[in-house]
């Protein structure tokens, strides 16, 4: 089954997204005491990790929230061309004309899933060596395509001066020829 092939750090994330939905909901009606312990173990959790930067001028509001992750889970989804994949992933009834089976669902996740993964480190560096080798790659036919010019425009400039040699030889023939 597919969504057996899904890992920890994936459900993880989908855990805590749908966590936030679940404080965006109780939020709405009353603060739980639940949804209080969470955030504020979410909190300690980052201070933990040193990413518990607060914004700029404001000291109660961390840059990382449970409702960033919420928001980066929908604008990533939907940059993938699933608007409205996203929409049922963080908990909204979505479109009733987006019908999908389990297994269908379980699809599409795995497609998503490795830009919703932040614990998959191998994956993640075998990516940046790829996009490396293709930086370099794109490096070297820059310069190839550089000195390609630079020879151009010598070959440009030569042709030019013998273009003006001519011309002055021309010249100087209909000159004496008169």
């Amino acid at each position: 089954m597919l969504v057996n092939q899904v890992n920890d750090a994936t459900w993880i994330f989908a855990f805590a997204a749908i966590l936030t939905k679940i404080g965006d909901d109780v939020r709405r009606e009353s603060k739980s005491i639940q949804v209080i312990y969470f955030a504020g173990a979410f909190a300690k959790t980052l201070d933990r990790m040193g990413r518990g930067e607060r914004e700029d001028g404001n000291e109660r509001r961390r840059q990382i929230t449970l409702h960033s992750f919420r928001r980066f889970v929908k604008t990533t989804i939907s940059d993938l061309g699933y608007a409205d994949c996203s929409e049922y992933f963080i908990g909204h009834s979505g479109s009733t004309y987006w019908r999908k089976k389990d297994s269908e669902k379980a699809e599409i996740f795995l497609k998503i899933e490795p830009y919703l993964t932040f614990l998959n480190v191998h994956e993640l560096e075998r990516q940046g060596a790829d996009i490396q080798s293709k930086v370099e790659q794109l490096e070297q036919l820059n310069q190839s395509m550089r000195d390609r010019d630079k020879m151009k425009d010598y070959a440009i400039a030569h042709l030019s001066d013998q273009l003006i040699a001519l011309t002055s030889r021309l010249d100087s023939i209909e000159t004496r020829q008169r």
